[in-house]
């Protein structure tokens, strides 16, 4: 059989990330969210209602699958 061979990847060169983060950044680069005139901000609960539905359902089918396996396991011994 032919002996295996590990390839190596190169790794490319990064800038030193202290120089990076020492910089301040400017105005237009910074992430703030400014809100539009007249536009309120709509909790995720509103946006999203079949969301809690879903998460309660898969908590009932993942208990009760625990729980089916912990007395299957009772069983088989």
């Amino acid at each position: 059989m032919a002996k295996k061979r590990r390839s190596r990847r190169r790794r490319k060169k990064r800038a030193p990330v202290a120089a990076a983060r020492s910089a301040p950044p400017r105005g237009e680069e910074r992430a703030e969210a400014k809100a539009e005139p007249g536009v309120e901000a709509v909790p995720l609960a509103e946006q999203y209602p079949y969301v809690y539905g879903d998460l309660k359902r898969i908590v009932i089918l993942a208990g009760t699958m625990f729980a089916i396996l912990i007395i299957l396991s009772f069983v088989i011994k």
